[in-house]
């Protein structure tokens, strides 16, 4: 069992992403505080499997007490006023793990006209957070099949963007710790490159499906998840490299997962 960890991450939101982010913190030796919109008492198994380093909170009490928030949920959701005030992470590490998804979010005009990343929106929204874009473009699954220990062979890469230099080491040790080797992207002027649509979210880390699928099997064996593609930090790099301003802005959330 890995040495409990002095870092305590705070999940917001509990859906396919930070579901996995605490099973590995966990296993990684980190106390997590589990919250999301209904409620402490519907994360109460979540917490019971995870074992005695996880707790369910409120919301407001997994901000409080945690060292780095894993903020997972809409895009739209980080607007709500009620739920998100401006100064809600003041001085807080956050992990944003968001996508714009036009059709489940609504439409932004500043990023459809790419005047602006989704980072570079947050950012201004919660303007005394210390914001670092990560985990966004994997697929859950592969975020879950793919960890592997430091000095692994087989160890995938995973993109960072943020404009906060500590926030941002502090991060990528965490991404780390948890399976995954961390690349740079840059500021978050430059996160646009790990978006949707660009030649490293998600599609790399798909395994190639047996021959012979028709297109509905084979969209049902790349979302079973199948064990996933090794992306290693120089893929990554190669990949934000091609990364282009030519592709549409914004992502389709396939069906199963909208």
């Amino acid at each position: 069992m890995a040495t409990t960890k002095t870092t305590t991450i705070g999940l917001i939101g509990y859906g396919s992403i930070n579901s996995v982010v605490a099973r590995h913190a966990v296993a990684a030796g980190y106390r997590v505080l589990l919250s999301n919109s209904r409620g402490p008492a519907t994360l109460a198994d979540a917490a019971a499997a995870l074992g005695p380093l996880a707790t369910a909170v409120s919301v407001a009490d997994a901000i409080r007490n945690s060292d780095i928030v894993s903020l997972s949920i809409p895009l739209k959701a980080a607007f709500d006023d009620a739920a998100f005030p401006a100064d809600a992470f003041a001085g807080k590490i956050v992990v944003e793990t968001l996508n714009y998804y036009p059709e489940r979010d609504g439409r932004f005009p500043q990023l459809d006209a790419r005047e602006i990343t989704s980072s570079e929106l947050l950012q201004r929204r919660f303007k005394s957070a210390r914001l670092v874009k990560a985990f966004n473009n994997i697929y859950f699954k592969h975020l879950e099949n793919l960890a592997r220990p430091k000095g692994h062979p087989g160890r995938s890469a995973l993109p960072i963007a943020g404009d906060d230099a500590d926030a941002k080491a502090k991060v990528s040790a965490f991404v780390e710790d948890i399976g995954f080797d961390a690349v740079d992207v840059g500021s978050f002027a430059d996160s646009w490159r790990s978006e949707p649509n660009t030649p490293v979210y998600a599609w790399p880390y798909f395994a190639k499906p047996p021959e012979g699928l028709s297109e509905e099997e084979k969209a049902k064996w790349f979302f079973e998840g199948h064990g996933g593609s090794v992306v290693s930090a120089a893929d990554v790099k190669a990949l934000l490299g091609k990364a282009t301003k030519d592709s549409p802005v914004g992502g389709v959330l396939p069906k199963s997962l909208s």
